[in-house]
This record gives C-alpha cells, sequence and structure tokens, in this order.
C-alpha cells in the first residue's frame, strides 16, 4: 500500500512541474513572447491537429507549445508592423527556436510565405 501512495504522489507532483511549465511561457495576460514564426506544410491539410480539429490552411489558426486550446492571440512582426489574430488550436512548432506556427492564411497577412519564417511578437488577446 505504501509503494502505491508514492507512487501516486510522485504522478501528482509530475503533473503539477508539467503544467506549470506549459503555462511558463506566458506569465501575465499583457505578456508578450518574441522569437521566428513558421507556417504549416500543406501535406497537413485535413490532419488531425492537437485539438481534435481538422486543420484548416485557410482558417486563422496556430500552433503553440503551451498555450490553452482556444486561446487567441495577436502575431505581429516587428519589421513590418503587419499582423493577424489567430486561435490555437494545435501544439507545435517542434523545431527549436520557433515560438508559433501558422495556418497559410494567417502567415499570408504576415506576409512570410516567400520566406517560410519571420521575426514576430506573439500577444495574448484572452
Amino acid at each position: 500500500m505504501g509503494a502505491q501512495i508514492r507512487l501516486i504522489r510522485t504522478i501528482c507532483l509530475a503533473a503539477v512541474v508539467v503544467s506549470s511549465a506549459a503555462n511558463s511561457a506566458f506569465a501575465h495576460e499583457t505578456e508578450t513572447q518574441e522569437g521566428v514564426a513558421s507556417f504549416y506544410s500543406d501535406r497537413f491539410q485535413g490532419a488531425t491537429t492537437a485539438s481534435g480539429e481538422p486543420f484548416d490552411q485557410q482558417a486563422l489558426t496556430a500552433a503553440h507549445p503551451s498555450l490553452p486550446f482556444g486561446t487567441k492571440v495577436l502575431v505581429t512582426r516587428p519589421d513590418t508592423g503587419q499582423e493577424v489574430e489567430v486561435l490555437i488550436n494545435d501544439r507545435g512548432p517542434f523545431i527549436q527556436g520557433r515560438i508559433i506556427d501558422l495556418s497559410k492564411r494567417a502567415a499570408a497577412k504576415l506576409g512570410m510565405i516567400r520566406r517560410g519564417t519571420a521575426p514576430v511578437m506573439v500577444t495574448l488577446l484572452d
């Protein structure tokens, strides 16, 4: 019985640590995260996102490593001033140094289709 209790305590502690780490990207609602954005390849069209929704290149959606699904963020290119509001519905990007992965429509609104990536600021709207 003691081993089961220790196991349960360990699992609970791990859940708290993971939850804290997942929410640490934005400590406050007005906080902004800076980094590099990329966008989804066309091969993901129709694939199931981590939230369970089918991916749609024409929707204004994005993947973020830790923000809750349904969170709205403003993505701004500081170098051009272009911006787009997107809804987080997936996890990623899974490439070091990138902070958000955008749908193709969102990337087009930021003028980043030709170059593939762009420096961005991600600001919470919710």
